[in-house]
């Protein structure tokens, strides 16, 4: 079905797993990459978080093969691979077993059905030491859920604020 549809390009047949944290197809999902983009959490400019309001100072942008995360902060990341999502599919993501054991947490919201682009990542530092990200390498894993039926409104019929998006995209009100 992701090959027919292209729903994930591009698109690793088997998982790839030689020397890297692994990344591809998997039985029930696809372990997705995180690209070599990131927006790193500096609190330097920012006295509050605000999701209505948010200070793009906040992130210092940085590009390499890896990221390192500072102590109990964030960094913003996006994928390697770009996603079309058929109307009847849902999905919801995981962070790897690898970075959660070194307690590095991954958070993607759902990709809707007809929701498409490369997805933003928040790559969770949750120790009180700095920790290394490897770009181009298996960051989380999509689960993909179909439905036995269309849904009503899909992602692109609402006009979604991150449809499309080709970079690493800040919280939009």
């Amino acid at each position: 079905m992701a090959k027919k549809h292209q729903m994930i390009v591009p698109f690793s047949e088997r998982q790839i797993k030689s020397g890297v944290i692994s990344f591809g197809l998997s039985s029930y999902g696809y372990d997705i990459r995180v690209a070599d983009e990131f927006k790193v959490f500096n609190n330097v400019n920012a006295t509050l978080i605000d999701p209505k309001n948010f200070d793009s100072r906040s992130f210092i942008d940085f590009k390499g093969k890896t990221c390192v995360i500072p102590p109990n902060s964030f960094a913003l990341a996006r994928t390697v691979e770009y996603f079309k999502i058929p109307r009847n599919i849902l999905t919801i993501c995981l962070g790897k077993s690898t970075y959660a054991r070194c307690g590095i947490i991954v958070n993607v919201t759902p990709f809707e059905p007809e929701w498409e682009g490369y997805a933003t990542l928040e790559i969770s530092n949750t120790t009180p030491l700095p920790a290394r990200i490897y770009a181009n390498e298996g960051i989380a894993q999509i689960i993909f859920l179909e439905a036995d039926e269309l849904c009503q409104t899909s992602y692109k019929d609402k006009k979604g604020k991150y449809q499309a998006q080709k970079k690493i995209t800040l919280p939009r009100l």
